[in-house]
C-alpha cells in the first residue's frame, strides 16, 4: 500500500504504535516493562563515584546514575528526567535538565528564553509563532522551544499545547517533596506516535490492526536481522554483548558498481531498522567492497539518512580494518525484550 499508517494496538498485551511507509514498517514503538523515557523523578543522592563526576540516585524504579555533576553530596532531593533505557543489569540513565516536550512545545525550564526550530523558515510563520509563544509565556522565566509541526498547526491547537506543557512544567518544578517519588509519566507509544510521527498519515486504531495490515509479519521479518535492500542486496543487523554488528552482502550483483549501491543502500535503511529493532551503543559496519575514494560518498548518504532520524547518533569513523563505527544513544527497549 502506498502512502504513509500509523497504526495504534497492543502487542502481547504491551502498547504498541507501528508506522507504515509505502507497505514497509519504518518505525515501531512497543512499551517496556523498564521506565518510560521522559520520566520525572523526585531522587534522592546515594553516592558519588570518585573521578567520573557522576552520582547514583535512589529512586521509586531503583538505582539511576546521573553523569557530569559535581558538589552534590549524599542525602540531596534532585528532580531528575529518564534519558534511556539502561543496559541490563545497569542503573537508569538520567539527566538533571528537565525537558516537557509535546507535539508542538518544548518547555525548558533551566534554558529561558523563546525560540523555533531552524527548519521554520517562512518570516511570516515564524512571526506569527512568536507572537503565540509570547502571548502563553508571559510572566514565565522559563523557556519555549515551537518545534517544525507547528508551522502547520492552527494556533488554537499551538496556544493549548504550550498551555499545557507550561502548566505540567510549573506543577512539577514546584515540588517541594523529600523522599524518592515519580512527579511525572514519560509518554506511551500512542502519545509518542502523536507527538513524534507529525508526517501526514492515515491513522488506524481498529481491533487487530496490526493483523490486518501486515504489521507482525514485518515484525517477524526485521527479528531475524536480515533487512532486504535496494538492487537485491541485503543488511544484517546482530546485536552482541559487545556492540551491535551490522554486515552488507551485494548479493548476486557482481558489477563493480555493487559495493557502493549495497553501502549507500544501507545508509538509507540503517537507521530505520534500529529504530525498529531499538537497538544503540555502539555499532560496527562491516562494508561491501567499494574503493577508498567512494567513503566520502557513503558517509554523506548516511548523515542526510540520520538527519532524519530524532535518535542522537555520532559518527565516529573508519576504523584501519575499514569497518564504519557509530555511537547511537538507547532510546528504545530491544525489540527482542519486548517481543517474545
Amino acid at each position: 500500500m502506498k502512502g504513509r499508517e500509523i497504526l495504534l494496538g497492543h502487542i502481547n498485551g504491551r502498547e504498541a504504535a507501528a508506522l507504515m511507509v509505502d507497505g514497509r514498517l519504518d518505525d515501531l514503538l512497543v512499551d517496556a516493562d523498564a521506565p518510560r523515557p521522559g520520566t520525572i523523578y523526585r531522587a534522592v543522592t546515594d553516592r558519588p563515584v570518585k573521578g567520573q563526576g557522576g552520582i547514583f540516585l535512589k529512586t521509586p524504579d531503583g538505582s539511576a546514575y546521573l553523569r557530569g555533576v559535581k558538589g552534590i553530596g549524599a542525602g540531596e532531593v534532585l528532580q531528575v528526567q529518564v534519558t534511556g533505557y539502561a543496559e541490563p543489569g545497569k542503573a537508569i540513565p538520567v539527566s538533571h535538565k528537565l525537558l516537557f516536550k509535546s507535539r508542538y512545545a518544548i518547555i525548558t525550564p533551566e534554558a529561558p528564553g523563546l525560540n523555533l526550530s531552524r527548519s521554520i523558515r517562512d518570516d511570516d510563520i515564524r512571526d506569527a509563532l512568536l507572537a503565540l509563544a509570547h502571548d502563553r509565556m508571559e510572566g514565565s522565566d522559563m523557556g519555549l522551544i515551537l518545534r517544525s509541526a507547528a508551522a502547520d498547526a492552527a494556533a488554537d491547537e499551538v496556544l493549548d499545547d504550550i498551555t499545557a506543557m507550561r502548566q505540567l512544567a510549573e506543577q512539577v518544578t514546584a515540588d517541594n517533596g523529600t523522599a524518592p517519588d515519580i512527579l511525572t509519566e514519560g509518554d506511551g507509544p500512542h502519545v509518542l506516535a502523536w507527538r513524534d510521527w507529525v508526517e501526514p498519515a492515515q491513522v488506524v486504531t481498529t481491533s487487530g490492526c496490526f493483523e490486518a495490515q501486515s504489521v507482525l509479519d514485518a515484525i517477524d521479518a526485521v527479528r531475524t536481522g536480515a533487512i532486504p535492500l535496494d538492487g537485491g542486496a541485503t543488511m544484517y543487523v546482530e546485536a552482541t554483548r559487545a556492540l551491535i554488528a551490522v554486515d552488507v552482502n551485494t548479493g548476486a550483483d557482481g558489477s563493480f558498481a555493487a559495493g557502493l549501491r549495497a553501502n549507500l543502500a544501507c545508509a538509507r535503511a540503517l537507521p530505520s531498522a534500529l529504530r525498529v529493532l531499538g537497538l544503540g551503543g555502539q555499532i560496527t559496519i562491516d562494508l561491501a567492497p567499494m574503493p577508498k575514494k567512494e567513503r566520502a560518498t557513503f558517509e554523506t548518504a548516511l548523515r542526510a539518512a540520520l538527519r532524519r532520524d530524532d535518535i542522537d547518533t555520532v559518527m565516529a569513523g573508519w576504523t584501519p580494518l575499514g569497518h564504519f563505527e557509530l555511537q547511537r544513544k538507547r532510546a528504545r527497549p530491544a525489540l527482542a525484550e519486548v517481543v517474545k
